[in-house]
């Protein structure tokens, strides 16, 4: 809630508090004023120690008339202060507590109700007692000045009686009126209060520690109509299977401070209801009952969309995995019989046949190679692929894509160049999978390099892990593209660059490389090339190391 002048309590500053403070001086100077000026016109002999009294009854007041318009609250202390030492001064010029002037002892406590503040009250009651108690130590250790005559005395009496008791009075009035103003006030910012809660579209409650309704405020949602009652246990709304969940709820808020337990109502076990719990102190608990049934039926709604989906890929992916040989099958004859008059085994062919031939083997051989990346990554979605794991040496696979790239890297005119190591990199993996994630690489390389640029493959050992880069000096791959890219069917660069392919290359790899344990990171920047790194952790172990280990585990 925001905090507001109607919502200060009484003590605070703000409201009319300087324009009474100011009233109240004037009003001290006024009367003041009018009972020297009696004092003068009467037939009594005036002192000096009594003119003196006097003007020490008007100075404060000057002074709290400058102060009076500062809000700040050591101005406030200032003025209360400042009626302390005039009250002590004037008693003690005109005969210490036992003088006229003693009453004005109790001008920094009707000052200090005038400003209507709780705190002011007790620091003008302090200087109002300490006043008192410092005029009587002075009278006991110090020579005052003779007490005045007695018809001055009666007068200076009368003055100061008058002067007090109509400014105190004045300041009682203020105080009390400040008190109504903010009893009012609290009473409004209650109604209000409770009016806004009353409002609330949940239901918000107080409970015990023990997990008694202490109070309720808001509407009860479905199935709780009637049934909030002061005093009865928390867990009773529940149906008595949910009961124990919100016992442990309950538990579970006050040591950790909140908890949050759906329950159905025990009115209508159909319903869902959630409820907050939250602890406010080790004596109370606070929380809020809502109405979770639409939102339990949309949750379910989503997983079984989500289960549904689920089923449907999963379904795909088999489909697809337990197709290879009906779809490897033709297209194989398709291969065979055009490679048998691509060679002319039967005879010669006309040239234009034989150029037919060669495109449909060519054609046949691009297909294949699509399908046995669908297939791959069904088997894998389907969780049916398997590796077949041997030991060999990396370089080879490596320089064998190599081999077989160098033409298509040729006819590019892009510059394909390998670092590898001179010493083996003996790997426990599988060879093809290998083979498949540094043929992905160049091929995608060699994509999306222009002529005249350049492809290097890089694969080295780092302790257990084997490291293989492929970096281009390609168009580079956006910032939208290279969050996509991974993905199974997702593709990067323009129409032409994605009709080569099925958008599986990227996603295959990643796929060979977390089933090794391994992980792919992709660099790029439009313009300037890119880096895919592949790390697989399936390097063999060095042969010293090895009989190091073997050597301290027999001793």
């Amino acid at each position: 809630m925001v905090e507001n002048a109607s919502t200060r309590p009484m003590g605070t500053s703000g409201g009319q508090a300087p324009r009474e403070l100011l009233w109240w001086h004037a009003t001290w100077l006024a009367v003041l004023a009018l009972g020297t000026g009696g004092l003068l016109f009467a037939p009594i002999v005036q002192t000096p120690a009594s003119i003196a009294a006097l003007a020490l009854g008007a100075a404060p007041a000057l002074a709290g008339l400058l102060l009076a318009r500062s809000r700040h609250i050591a101005a406030h202390s200032l003025i209360l202060f400042n009626w302390g030492a005039a009250g002590v001064l004037a008693a003690l010029l005109t005969g210490g507590v036992a003088g006229p002037m003693a009453v004005w002892h109790l001008a920094p406590l009707a000052a200090a109700a005038a400003m209507a503040r709780i705190d002011r009250l007790a620091l003008g009651a302090a200087i109002s007692l300490a006043a008192i108690c410092l005029s009587l130590l002075t009278g006991y250790t110090l020579s005052l000045p003779a007490p005045p005559p007695h018809d001055l005395a009666a007068g200076l009496g009368a003055v100061a009686v008058i002067t007090i008791s109509v400014c105190l009075g004045l300041a009682l009035i203020v105080l009390q009126r400040r008190v109504i103003l903010d009893t009012r006030r609290r009473a409004l910012i209650e109604a209000r209060l409770r009016e806004a809660l009353g409002d609330q579209p949940h239901l918000l409650i107080s409970i015990h520690p023990g997990g008694k309704l202490a109070a309720a405020w808001g509407q009860a949602p479905r199935g709780l109509k009637g049934q909030i009652l002061v005093g009865r246990s928390l867990s009773q709304l529940a149906t008595p299977a949910d009961r124990p969940r919100i016992d442990e709820a309950l538990r579970t808020a006050i040591v950790e401070g909140h908890a949050v337990v759906g329950f159905a109502p025990a009115g209508a076990p159909a319903l869902w209801h959630e409820l907050t719990l939250r602890r406010v102190n080790p004596t109370r608990m606070t929380g809020s009952i809502r109405d979770a049934g639409v939102q339990r039926a949309r949750e379910a709604a989503l997983d079984q969309a989500r289960i549904d989906a689920e089923t449907a890929n999963a379904g795909k992916s088999r489909f697809l995995a337990n197709m290879s040989h009906e779809l490897r099958t033709p297209l194989n004859a398709i291969m065979g019989f055009s490679d048998i008059m691509r060679q002319s085994l039967f005879g010669p062919m006309p040239d234009k046949y034989a150029e037919y031939s060669a495109l449909i083997h060519e054609s046949g051989e691009h297909l294949l190679e699509l399908i046995n990346d669908v297939l791959d990554m069904s088997k894998i979605e389907a969780e049916r692929f398997e590796l077949h794991r041997e030991e060999f040496d990396a370089r080879d696979a490596v320089s064998a894509v190599m081999r077989l790239m160098r033409g298509q890297a040729d006819r590019a005119g892009v510059n394909l160049r390998g670092l590898l190591p001179k010493e083996p990199l003996e790997v426990t993996a599988d060879r093809r999978a290998l083979k498949q994630i540094a043929l992905n690489l160049i091929s995608n390389a060699l994509k999306f390099t222009p002529k005249g640029g350049a492809v290097t493959v890089t694969a080295h050992a780092e302790g257990p892990v084997l490291e293989l880069i492929v970096a281009d000096t390609g168009t580079g791959i956006g910032a939208a593209d290279l969050q996509r890219l991974g993905r199974p069917f997702e593709q990067a660069g323009g129409a032409d660059q994605r009709a080569a392919g099925t958008g599986l290359g990227l996603s295959l790899v990643r796929a060979f490389a977390e089933l090794h344990g391994g992980e792919m990171a992709i660099e790029s920047q439009l313009g300037e090339g890119t880096t895919v790194t592949v790390r697989l952790p399936v390097m063999e172990p060095e042969p010293v190391a090895a009989s190091a280990a073997a050597e301290e585990t027999t001793s």
